[in-house]
C-alpha cells in the first residue's frame, strides 16, 4: 500500500520527468521539493512506488521514469488542472469567433488545441443522428445540372451537386423543390431518409428526376448519421518521436483511417466533470500503445461529443486537460449561441 507521501514523490517524479525527459532520482526531488525527508526515506518511498510498478528504472542505477499505471494514478488523484493564462483564453475565444459555418468552427477548434498543447488534435463533430431537417434547397445550375442544399436544426449542412436525367426549367424546379420539401422538412434525419427510400421502393413516382434527387438526398442524410472528426497537428509526431517507446506508424494510420479513433474516443470513460483519459497500455487492444489521449465533452444540439489531444504518455496531462476542458466550454458556447439564434 502506497503511503501518502509516497504519492506525493510520484507526483514529483511525473512532474519533473514530462518537463525534462529525464529519469527522476531522490536527490534532485530533496533538492526540489520540500518533503523535510533525507534522500534515503525518499529513496525508500521510490522502492515501494517500484514494488506497486507505478515508476521504473530505465536504466541499472539510473534515476526513476513513470509506468503507465504511474500515470493512471496520477491522472486519476494526483493531477491539478492548471488554469489558462489570459492569453491562452483570449486565443481561444478569438479563434472560435465568429465561424462561417460548423465546418469552420471544428477546424477552428482543432487549431486552437494544437496550438496550445503541442499534440495532435481530436474533435468529435456533434451528432446528428437525432437532428430535424429544416430546410432544403435546390439551385438549378445548368438545365441538367442541380445544387441541392440540406439544412438540419443541429446546425448541419449538406451541398451537393448532381447531374439531372433529363432537362427541367424553373416551372419543374418549383414542383420538384415543393415535393420534396412536403416529405423531409421537420423530419428527423433517419424519418425523412426513411420517406424518400419508400417513394422509391414502392413506386411513389415514375419521374426520373424526382427519383435521382431522393437517390441523393437519402445519399445525403446518410452522411449526417455518420461520425466523424475532424483533427489537426499530425506534423507534433514526427517533432516528438523520441517521446516514443517504438513506432509512431500505428498512430499515422489511426489518423489517416479515423475509425479507430472514432471508436476509441467514444469508449472512454468521462468522470463527473466530463474529462477523460486514456493512457498508453489501455489503449493497446486499438493498437494505440504507445499513445495517450486526453478529451472533453462538449455539448451541442444532438447531444455530447468530445474534444481532446493524443500524443505520447509523457505529456503534460494536468495542461493537456485544461485546454480540452476550455476549448470544450467555449464550443459548447459557441453551438449553443448559434442554436439559439436559428
Amino acid at each position: 500500500m502506497v503511503t501518502e507521501r509516497g504519492l506525493q514523490v510520484l507526483r514529483a517524479i511525473v512532474q519533473d520527468y514530462v518537463e525534462t525527459h529525464e529519469p527522476v532520482g531522490s536527490r534532485s526531488i530533496v533538492d526540489r521539493y520540500a518533503f523535510g525527508v533525507s534522500a534515503a526515506t525518499i529513496r525508500n518511498d521510490m522502492a515501494q512506488l517500484e514494488d506497486e510498478e507505478l515508476i521504473t528504472a530505465p536504466h541499472t542505477s539510473s534515476g526513476r521514469v513513470p509506468t503507465d499505471k504511474g500515470y493512471r494514478v496520477f491522472v486519476n488523484h494526483l493531477a491539478q488542472l492548471r488554469p489558462l493564462t489570459v492569453a491562452q483564453r483570449t486565443a481561444i475565444e478569438s479563434f472560435l469567433t465568429d465561424p462561417a459555418d460548423l465546418d469552420d468552427l471544428m477546424a477552428r477548434t482543432v487549431r486552437v488545441l494544437t496550438q496550445l498543447t503541442g499534440q495532435v488534435a481530436l474533435a468529435q463533430y456533434p451528432s446528428f443522428a437525432r437532428a430535424h431537417v429544416t430546410h432544403i434547397e435546390l439551385v438549378l445550375l445548368a438545365p441538367n445540372r442541380m445544387l441541392i442544399v440540406l439544412v438540419t436544426d443541429a446546425g448541419g449542412v449538406s451541398q451537393r451537386v448532381t447531374a439531372l436525367p433529363e432537362m427541367v426549367d424553373e416551372t419543374d424546379l418549383a414542383v420538384l423543390r415543393a415535393r420534396l420539401s412536403a416529405l423531409i422538412t421537420g423530419q428527423a434525419v433517419s424519418e425523412a431518409a426513411e420517406r424518400l427510400q419508400s417513394l422509391l421502393d414502392d413506386g411513389g413516382t415514375t419521374d426520373a428526376v424526382l427519383r435521382t434527387l431522393s437517390s441523393v438526398v437519402i445519399d445525403e442524410l446518410g452522411e449526417f448519421r455518420q461520425e466523424r472528426l475532424v483533427m489537426a497537428g499530425a506534423a507534433t509526431l514526427a517533432r516528438r518521436g523520441q517521446d516514443f517507446r517504438g513506432s509512431i506508424h500505428p498512430l499515422l494510420e489511426a489518423i489517416e483511417e479515423q475509425v479507430t479513433l472514432l471508436r476509441l474516443m467514444s469508449e472512454m470513460e468521462a468522470d463527473a466533470h466530463g474529462l477523460s483519459a486514456s493512457i498508453g497500455t489501455e489503449n493497446a487492444p486499438f493498437g494505440l500503445g504507445e499513445a495517450s489521449i486526453v478529451a472533453s465533452d462538449y455539448a451541442a444540439p444532438g447531444g455530447t461529443a468530445r474534444v481532446g489531444v493524443m500524443g505520447p504518455t509523457r505529456m503534460d496531462y494536468p495542461s493537456n486537460l485544461a485546454a480540452a476542458r476550455a476549448v470544450a466550454r467555449y464550443l459548447s458556447r459557441m453551438l449553443d449561441e448559434d442554436e439559439a439564434s436559428r
